[in-house]
């Protein structure tokens, strides 16, 4: 994938590491019990709708569900939106989580749903500064099982991802670059990434 760097991708790579381990000092309360029984329902939705043998439509919808659910939609939003959030108007801000929180819903229910025959399954949890990574297992048929760790904090008030590796690859930094390459086709048009956003994924 080709995309133009400008100078918001380059503020945005500067602070990437930092920006995504940030988070309030509440998170320090969540235990890890709660984080892994979190996950554990998150993963056991997961692992029926990939056996249900819904459609492929079907299937998305109830991913969304999902992620509404377990993910902490505004946070992963906001982080995406990056540097351009400070310019976007609150209703803006309402609606790109809106149209954001669909995208990202279809996008990785099309990766879970490659998992269609095998199953993930809940291996541990860590501390890492001030939130905590449950570890899963992903086995495909036909495939080395990999890692998908989830990212988990309760700075809500409910415990809720804010972000998945799949495979060492990480969502946040993943959907700030491809956000911001969207953002810049649409020569920053946030409006216009909006209403696109409900159609692409």
């Amino acid at each position: 994938m080709s995309f133009t760097f400008s100078r918001r991708h380059l503020i945005a790579t500067a602070g990437a590491v930092l920006a995504s381990v940030t988070l309030p000092k509440s998170a320090l309360a969540l235990s890890e019990t709660k984080a892994k029984s979190m996950v554990d329902q998150l993963v056991g939705q997961i692992n029926r709708v990939i056996d249900s043998g819904k459609s492929e439509s079907a299937m998305y919808r109830d991913f969304e569900g999902i992620f509404r659910s377990y993910a902490d939609t505004s946070y992963i939003a906001a982080y995406a939106l990056g540097v351009d959030g400070r310019r976007a108007t609150s209703s803006q801000k309402r609606a790109f989580t809106e149209a954001f929180t669909g995208y990202i819903a279809r996008k990785y229910g099309k990766r879970f749903r490659e998992f269609i025959g095998g199953r993930l399954e809940v291996e541990d949890v860590r501390q890492i500064k001030n939130f905590l990574e449950v570890r899963t297992t992903a086995y495909l048929r036909g495939e080395s099982p990999f890692e998908v760790a989830f990212h988990v904090s309760d700075r809500t008030g409910k415990e809720l991802f804010f972000n998945i590796y799949i495979e060492g690859v990480n969502m946040l930094l993943t959907e700030r670059t491809e956000i911001g390459s969207l953002l810049d086709k649409r020569k920053g048009n946030i409006d216009q990434l909006i209403s696109d956003l409900k159609t692409i994924g």
